[in-house]
């Protein structure tokens, strides 16, 4: 700290200073240096503690600046603390004893200050930013809300509304906008480091200069947000619809209401039952699962951190439809340049308009400029010969899904793509090693399976084929994390993860329907165990004929969906499907046709139907999705449970709160479920209810 006096720091198990004192004439300085992201373990919050009795105590300090080393400012409380004895003192004590310091504290933020760092700053008397600076409170991301005041002091100083806003996204806002709502008392320009904490130091005298009271947020009576309580509950009440089964929205909107109606200290205690009651509850447990497991994801076994990833500029797309749009469009929100290419000059302009159109829409909903929406549209540009990716670095087929198609595309780009370009198949089902091997360079050939629609869906399976090179996959991750998707590596097989655990869990669907249940129930009991639709709704969504066609490919048949879909009854781009749907509307309606063609075809096949339990459609439907999920394991296909659960959490709609089915199963029932799986094998003697080795180690290791 340049010109600063070093007076002290306190010591961490692991031998290293991880908070440091030092002063500046009459301004004491408590740094905190815990790399990488200065999270607030124990080690911190007890020098934290200490340097600030030090401080308060000395009469020759008159205020406190607090900041943080290295890149960012505290980015939160330190997750992996969760859930076990706490150690004291814990960031409530740490809170109070800045809030209540008898000299004035002047948080010095940096890079991003988020949860327990930003309540450590609402704390302080001021609080100034560098204008790179991110503030958020993500607990919900966790199943969680904040629970060291950030509940109670964030309203109190920015309004209920704007703080439950704040607090229900999650996402961090800029300093800017922190400053306009009052949050920040300075921002400044292009500081960091040492410069940061000379600017805070400076406002320290300038406050100081004028003399006390200093401001606390505690005195801050809510009666100044009088006029804000009826607004508050219609925004609660529109919360709460969207909650969807999670407790920690609903928790934030009763903690905020708390900061209006209750005594502070009372608030506060409120505060913290609610968020010890859901550290302890499984919906937080699922989500802090995820949380490591994102993790866990981006390192590939095998490939080591050596292995750099090559260096992509210009983004080639081999077809114009709703996928490859979709590609185009997340590359260009990624700050891509990309040349979409379709060899139709119809298909091409048919493609653009859509891409066009969607621009325009996001534009006319608010959430882009029509400046930004000019800058994405400049970075893309239609082809209709496959030599206008000549100049790509990386090129990605998303045509149509048939084998013979997808090999002559990459016999074309073997002859076209520069050496060294990444090639990519969009495939959702195909075998990436046969594709690979249609190309003289199948080191350069990768899978990228994205899902629809792709500038929407978060998750991309990374399919690594035999002869995929290390840093592909690597470059594969990083592109992944710059266009904003949640990667996952999985290996070959026909469906791959995702693909591969929705076909054994939907098996049993056409069975379930000749035997005695109907759509709209088994939809029913997907919804109710916390799925954004059934597979019924979900079928018409995404259109009947998709699978249609994959079955036929395979030689697999489904008596009433093929039935449907022979009737060009496609779902809802076609008013029919599984349920009727009137003109405009999007509202699955129950048709009596299906229900008839449903109890005609049972008795042509001479099945006796019989009322269904919600508990078998359960049993029939998800636990061979697990099984499978094991046999995927077992095989090497994903290289973790975390994995797998990564991609149905963020491609299949499983339900957040239950942590992707893996997570489910070995937390709740994975015993149960293996011997489940072995009675309906005996019953049925069908190899999908055959329970996987793996499935029964899981469940001993539990």
């Amino acid at each position: 700290m340049t010109g600063m006096e070093a007076v002290g720091g306190t010591v961490s198990p692991k031998g290293g200073e991880v908070v440091h004192m030092a002063r500046d004439g009459e301004v004491g300085i408590i740094l905190i240096d815990n790399p990488p992201v200065n999270a607030l373990g124990a080690a911190v919050r007890a020098g934290l503690a200490h340097a600030l009795e030090s401080l308060d105590s000395d009469p020759a300090i008159a205020a406190i600046v607090l900041g943080c080393a290295g890149r960012t400012f505290a980015a939160g409380a330190d997750i992996t603390e969760f859930g076990k004895p706490k150690q004291q003192p814990d960031l409530q004590a740490v809170v109070a004893a800045i809030e209540s310091a008898s000299k004035p504290v002047v948080a010095a933020l940096h890079g991003t200050a988020l949860g327990g760092g930003l309540e450590l700053a609402l704390a302080c008397s001021w609080r100034i930013a560098d204008s790179r600076a991110k503030l958020g409170l993500p607990e919900v991301k966790l199943g969680l809300i904040p629970g060291a005041g950030g509940t109670v002091r964030l309203p109190l100083l920015i309004g209920p509304r704007r703080a439950l806003a704040m607090i229900l996204s999650g996402n961090p806002v800029s300093a800017a906008t922190a400053q306009a709502d009052g949050l920040v008392d300075l921002v400044v320009e292009g500081v960091g480091g040492d410069d940061l904490i000379a600017q805070a130091v400076a406002f320290a005298r300038s406050r100081l200069a004028e003399g006390g009271p200093w401001p606390s947020i505690r005195d801050r009576g809510p009666d100044r947000f009088e006029t804000e309580r009826e607004d508050l509950e219609a925004d609660a009440a529109g919360y709460a619809r969207k909650a969807r089964g999670l407790d920690a929205p609903v928790a934030a909107v009763t903690a905020v209401r708390n900061a209006l109606t209750l005594p502070f200290d009372a608030a506060l205690a409120e505060e913290r039952r609610l968020f010890e009651g859901l550290v302890a509850g499984e919906q937080s447990q699922a989500q802090r699962h995820l949380f490591f497991a994102e993790r866990a994801a981006a390192h590939v076994p095998g490939v080591g951190k050596e292995v750099a990833p090559r260096t992509i500029g210009r983004v080639g797309v081999i077809g114009a439809g709703t996928m490859g749009g979709g590609i185009a469009m997340a590359f260009v929100n990624g700050g891509f340049a990309v040349t979409i290419v379709d060899l139709s000059r119809e298909a091409l302009d048919r493609g653009l308009a859509t891409i066009v159109r969607n621009y325009a829409t996001s534009v006319a909903r608010g959430s882009l400029t029509e400046a930004e929406k000019d800058r994405r549209l400049a970075r893309l540009e239609g082809a209709t010969a496959f030599d206008s990716l000549a100049g790509c670095d990386l090129i990605i087929e998303a045509v149509f899904e048939d084998m013979a198609v997808k090999k002559e595309v990459f016999a074309h780009l073997d002859r076209v793509a520069r050496p060294g370009a990444i090639l990519a198949t969009n495939t959702s089902y195909l075998d990436v090693n046969a594709i690979a091997a249609s190309t003289g360079r199948p080191q350069d050939v990768v899978g990228l399976h994205f899902f629809s629609p792709a500038n929407v869906m978060k998750l991309l399976e990374i399919v690594r084929a035999k002869e995929t090179a290390p840093d592909v996959l690597v470059t594969a991750l990083a592109l992944a994390k710059r266009i904003g998707k949640i990667a996952v590596v999985v290996g070959v097989c026909h469906g791959f993860v995702g693909n591969r655990m929705l076909a054994a869990r939907g098996a049993e669907n056409e069975a379930l329907l000749l035997e005695g249940a109907s759509p709209t129930q088994i939809d029913r009991v997907f919804t109710d165990f916390g799925w954004p639709m059934g597979p019924f709704q979900m079928g018409d969504l995404a259109g009947l004929d998709i699978g249609w066609r994959n079955r036929k490919a395979l030689g697999r048949t489904a008596p009433i969906a093929d039935a449907l879909c022979e009737q060009g009854r496609f779902g809802q781009k076609t008013g029919s499907g599984f349920y009727r749907y009137d003109a405009g509307s999007r509202t699955p309606v129950a048709d009596p046709e299906v229900e008839q063609m449903i109890l005609e075809t049972a008795a042509a096949h001479g099945i006796a139907r019989r009322a269904i339990p919600d508990a078998e459609i359960i049993e029939r439907t998800l636990y061979p999705m697990i099984n499978e999920g094991a046999k995927i394991l077992e095989e090497g296909i994903a290289a973790r449970e975390s994995d797998i659960d990564l991609v149905w959490v963020n491609g299949y709609g499983f339900p957040l709160a239950k942590g992707g089915p893996m997570f489910w199963a070995r937390h709740h029932r994975i015993a149960n479920i293996a011997e489940t799986l072995a009675a309906w094998f005996l019953r049925t003697g069908s190899d999908q209810f055959k329970p996987s080795p793996h499935l029964a180690n899981l469940a001993q290791e539990r």
